[in-house]
C-alpha cells in the first residue's frame, strides 16, 4: 500500500462518523485509518492526510491512525515532522514510538523542507531560507540543477505557498523531498502544497464567471486569472506553469471536485479529471527529475 497523489481520492472518498463520547476509538474500525501495511509515503500523501485530519476536525471528528509497521516509513514521518501536527487531529496507535538512535537526523538527508505550516508572510520567507540551505546540496547534486534553474525553483515555490495566503483565507501545509524514481531510475523532487481555504471556483467568483472547478482551475493556470482588480496580480501560477515546462516537470492543481494536470512525456496520469470527491481549498502537486 502507498500513500500518494494516486491514493488521495479513496482517502478522502470515506464517509465520516462523528464521535461517540466515550468510544474506544483504537477498536473502531469506522474511525480509523489503516496504514500499518503501507511501505511508501510521500510528501502528498503526508500533507494530504494532514488537511483530511483538519477538516474532520472543523467538523468535531477524530479518526484514529494505526501507523505503518515498516520501520523505514516511520523514520520518514518522523523525520518530515509529520507526528508534530498529526497529533492535532488523530488519534494516533501506537501512542507511544520507540524510534532507534539511527533514526537521527543528519546532514545528509534528501529533505528539501519538512512538513510546514504556511499561515503568513514570515512563512513563506522562512520557507524560502530553508529550502536555499539545501538546495545547493540536493538540486544541484541530485538533479543537476544550475543556479538559474535553482532560482526559478525557489519562485516556483514561493508562487504556490504566496497563492495560500492570498486566496485560501486559511492554513495551508507544504512538504518536499528528493526520491529516487524508480521508473525513470532517476532522482525527482516531490513538492505538496495544500489548504483548506475557498477553492479557485469562489476565490474567482467575484470577477469570472466559470462553468465549474476545472474551468476555474484553467483560468487560473492558464490564463492568469485573479480575484485582484491590480494591475500584474494573477501571473503567480502562470509563473510556475513556465518553469515546470521549461525544466519538463509534472504539475497538478486539485480543487472542489476536479484536477488538471502537467503530464511531461515521462509522466503518467489524466490531464483533466471531473466529478471527484469534492474537498476544500487546493492541493497542488509538482514533481521535477533529473537533468
Amino acid at each position: 500500500m502507498q500513500l500518494t497523489e494516486e491514493t488521495f481520492e479513496r482517502l478522502i472518498s470515506c464517509p465520516p462518523v462523528p464521535v461517540r463520547t466515550g468510544a474506544d476509538l483504537s477498536k473502531d474500525v469506522s474511525h480509523a485509518i489503516d496504514l500499518r501495511h503501507t511501505i511508501f509515503i510521500d510528501p502528498y500523501g503526508m500533507v494530504g492526510l494532514l488537511e483530511v485530519g483538519e477538516f474532520l476536525q472543523s467538523k468535531g471528528i477524530r479518526k484514529t491512525i494505526h501507523l505503518p509497521e515498516s520501520e523505514e516509513v516511520i523514520k520518514y514521518l518522523e523525520r518530515m515532522d509529520f507526528f508534530r501536527y498529526a497529533e492535532r487531529y488523530f488519534q494516533i496507535i501506537p501512542e507511544e514510538l520507540s524510534l532507534p538512535d539511527k533514526y537521527s537526523r543528519n546532514a545528509f538527508s534528501d529533505v528539501l523542507l519538512e512538513i510546514t505550516p504556511v499561515e503568513k508572510s514570515n512563512d513563506i520567507h522562512f520557507i524560502v531560507g530553508k529550502v536555499k540551505e539545501r538546495a545547493n546540496t540536493i538540486l544541484k547534486k541530485h538533479l543537476h540543477y544550475d543556479n538559474r534553474a535553482i532560482d526559478g525553483f525557489i519562485v516556483a515555490l514561493s508562487e504556490v505557498c504566496q497563492n495560500i495566503i492570498e486566496h485560501s483565507e486559511n492554513r495551508g501545509f507544504v512538504g518536499i523531498q528528493k526520491y529516487r524514481f524508480q521508473n525513470l531510475e532517476k532522482n525527482v523532487v516531490k513538492i505538496a502544497v495544500m489548504d483548506l481555504g475557498t477553492g479557485f471556483r469562489n476565490s474567482l467568483k467575484a470577477r469570472f464567471k466559470t462553468k465549474d472547478d476545472i474551468d476555474a482551475i484553467g483560468k487560473a493556470l492558464l490564463h492568469g486569472a485573479s480575484r485582484y482588480t491590480e494591475i500584474g496580480r494573477g501571473h503567480g501560477l502562470a509563473a510556475v506553469r513556465r518553469f515546470i515546462k521549461r525544466w519538463n516537470g509534472l504539475l497538478s492543481i486539485r480543487s472542489g471536485k476536479a484536477r488538471l494536470s502537467i503530464i511531461p512525456e515521462w509522466g503518467r496520469g489524466k490531464e483533466v479529471e471531473h466529478n471527484l470527491t469534492h474537498f476544500p481549498g487546493a492541493q497542488i502537486n509538482i514533481l521535477l527529475h533529473e537533468m
